[in-house]
């Protein structure tokens, strides 16, 4: 067998072996087979390394008690769902009846996977007998637990789903919000401890990342709980299997569902809410449905022409009395018309909105509209905060929200989109942090092109309009050119490309002249 080339990644070099699948299986189907594939072989790796360990503490006679793989957050796995059974008979014409078997038999065995894993799926795909194998063969030479501090399933997982993504272009790939978007929200709302909720989760990434936050900032995990919905069912198996396996716990609700028409934690009051629910999304009930759903109480129906204030107003009704919202809408929403106005306007008079920020074009995979983060707050008041590193000292923001526009920042990414860097990051979060710090005075300043706190009067004056460009003071860069100064730069460069093409055609007469057809 050829040695793979050195210098790719374990993720490049599984992203090439699934892309065999294609032409046999269609992109949106193939993400499955690949992520429960790595989670099969995961599973398998943490429960050979935990029946290790009891085989060394003398326990051999507990080794097929299950208990004794849970109570370290390990999957027990029955002899037909282990990794070496499946590569065993990997070649064997019924090889995808045994993996769905495998993945059955642990969701019965492991309660908390209940609803998790696909259901006979890889038996009905038709899968390409070799391209299957070939497949298999380049997950078991994965070592998931090579390097745990580096949680190599974890990367694989979000570098699959950022892949997949892109592969799967616009009007798909919505189960994913690219990780920078994430990671910058999580540092803006800071989810330390308590509840966190989002109503449409895909894949788990605003979970994943709100963890991740937690780890970085050397919290506890376990001052965290997560609520979540989605409404498609692959999706909402393939957010249960993500959260599982990097050993997160969840409520994603009892199944796939609307949270419009099926709301799954309707009692919910989270203290942080992160969420990039889809943009736009028409006819989200029927004409005289969810009229007096009292999630809308105190504002007008959201229209079904547009869920995006739906959304909002759902999020509005189960953040906690001290909750933060951050989330991800389309830039029409910051002027909509008719109720949409309504709306907007009394969530600005409720004194619910914190910061409005524009961000660059070109960072989702999904779409190349402009979109907008909001970052809602029911309090804005003076108050402090314990947290892991210290104490927060929040002043006064009442009536006044921050502006920021990020259409400047960013670093390009695959190419054709653009992501935040970790500078970008810093530099964004510094900011909005500082404008709310009792401190805001000496660490804070309005920045043209960049940011602006704008008063609730200011506000009004504009007439509720959140588009950030009505606030944020604009650079005429064409003002502070020197005219003279250009012309005589233009002036060199022609020049130098008049002399280079005297040359070039000197040259060429040469030539002809020395094959003896003068030109």
């Amino acid at each position: 067998m050829a040695k793979a080339s050195s210098s790719k990644s374990t993720e490049e070099i599984l992203w090439d072996s699934a892309n065999k699948l294609r032409g046999s299986v269609e992109p949106s189907e193939y993400k499955h087979v690949v992520l429960s594939l790595i989670f099969l072989k995961f599973a398998n790796d943490k429960f050979l390394k935990r029946r290790d360990e009891l085989t060394k503490e003398g326990k051999e006679a507990f080794l097929e008690i299950p208990e004794f793989y849970q109570a370290e957050n390990v999957f027990y796995l029955p002899e037909e769902s282990r990794w070496t059974f499946i590569i065993e008979n990997a070649k064997q014409e019924d090889i995808t009846l045994k993996v769905d078997s495998a993945l059955k038999t642990i969701e019965r065995t492991n309660k908390s996977l209940e609803g998790a894993l696909p259901d006979n799926y890889f038996s009905r795909l038709g899968l390409d007998q070799s391209k299957f194998s070939a497949l298999l063969d380049t997950v078991n030479n994965i070592d998931t637990l090579k390097d745990e501090s580096q949680d190599i399933v974890g990367r694989v997982y979000e570098y699959f789903l950022s892949k997949f993504a892109i592969a799967e272009g616009k009007g798909k790939g919505e189960f994913y919000t690219p990780k920078s978007i994430v990671n910058l929200i999580a540092e803006m709302i800071e989810p330390y401890k308590g509840k966190i909720y989002d109503p449409s989760c895909g894949s788990g990434g605003m979970f994943v990342q709100s963890l991740k936050f937690i780890e970085n900032h050397k919290g506890n995990k376990k001052d965290i709980s997560i609520y979540g919905q989605e409404l498609t069912n692959t999706t909402f198996k393939l957010a249960k299997m993500n959260l599982a396996i990097r050993g997160i716990s969840s409520n994603l609700g009892m199944k796939a569902a609307d949270t419009f028409g099926d709301d799954q934690h309707k009692d919910l009051k989270a203290d942080y809410i992160m969420a990039n629910p889809p943009f736009n999304l028409k006819d989200w009930r029927a004409e005289n449905e969810l009229t007096d759903d009292p999630r809308w109480a105190g504002y007008k129906v959201p229209p079904k022409s547009n869920a995006n204030y739906a959304w909002i107003l759902n999020m509005i009704s189960k953040l906690s009395q001290n909750g933060v919202a951050g989330f991800i809408l389309a830039n029409g929403a910051l002027s909509g018309s008719g109720d949409e106005y309504e709306i907007r306007k009394q969530i600005l008079e409720n004194d619910l909105v914190e910061a409005i920020v524009i961000l660059p074009r070109a960072m989702f995979y999904s779409t190349d509209i402009s979109v907008t983060l909001w970052i809602l707050n029911r309090n804005k008041k003076a108050h402090n905060v314990q947290v892991i590193d210290g104490e927060k000292h929040y002043r006064d923001r009442q009536h006044e929200v921050l502006f920021m526009d990020l259409r400047q920042k960013g670093e390009p990414f695959e190419k054709k989109y653009i992501q935040f860097s970790k500078e970008d990051i810093q530099t964004i979060t510094t900011t909005y942090h500082n404008w709310q710090q009792e401190a805001w005075k000496e660490n804070y300043e309005n920045i043209p092109e960049f940011c602006y706190a704008a008063s609730l009067e200011e506000i009004r004056k504009k007439d509720y309009s959140l588009v950030p460009s009505k606030y944020i003071e604009f650079v005429n860069r064409d003002e502070s050119l020197d005219y003279a100064d250009q012309m005589r730069t233009l002036q060199t460069d022609l020049q130098s490309l008049f002399e280079q093409e005297a040359e070039l055609k000197q040259q060429v007469q040469n030539v002809f002249k020395e094959l003896g057809y003068e030109l």
